[in-house]
């Protein structure tokens, strides 16, 4: 009887660890992630650059930077496109339609996040159009398929060429930057 006993109490206690056994599992864990759905960019609101007229030809550079943030999630890439009005000093005076190019671009992920550098296939220097009223943008810089996603700063330089029979005066221009979908 006691053996029978011991029998039962061993099956009781088998079936306890079958039942505990029972109850473990695994389970899927699943995190959705969805992005911000927009990409956005922001500027500087301005920036001055100074020559002394000698006679001849020269060229004075100036930057800006731009903030692009890609919070899409999506990979699809982008572009930043620029057009600009001429120089133009108010009394009638003006650069050429083709004084300003974009000399070069510099792109870099802002702290406090991760980036996936963005893959720029223009080359340069490009010709930043210029007229009375600013006319089509040109793309200056794209990010390819899958690259580009966070928050950057892309700093495009550009060299501005002043004849040397230039009038002396303060000549301004309105440059209008934007941020494209798409590589």
């Amino acid at each position: 009887m006691k053996t029978r006993m011991a029998l039962v109490a061993a099956a009781a206690i088998a079936t306890l660890a079958l039942a505990a056994a029972a109850v473990a599992g695994t389970i899927t864990a699943t995190a959705v992630v969805s992005g911000a759905g927009s990409m956005s960019m922001t500027s500087g609101s301005s920036a001055t650059m100074t020559d002394t007229l000698d006679g001849t030809d020269q060229t004075v550079s100036w930057s800006i930077p731009l903030s692009v943030d890609d919070a899409r999630g999506t990979g699809a890439g982008w572009n930043l496109t620029a057009t600009s009005t001429t120089f133009d000093d108010g009394v009638g005076d003006s650069l050429p339609s083709d004084a300003s190019q974009i000399a070069s671009v510099a792109a870099a992920c802002n702290s406090g996040g991760s980036c996936s550098t963005p893959t720029n296939a223009i080359s340069y220097p490009i010709n930043l159009p210029a007229g009375a009223t600013a006319p089509t943008a040109i793309k200056f810089f794209n990010s390819a398929t899958s690259t580009g996603m966070g928050d950057f700063t892309i700093t495009p330089t550009f060299d501005v060429s002043i004849p040397g029979n230039s009038y002396s005066g303060t000549y301004t221009s309105t440059v209008t930057f934007a941020a494209v979908t798409g590589p």
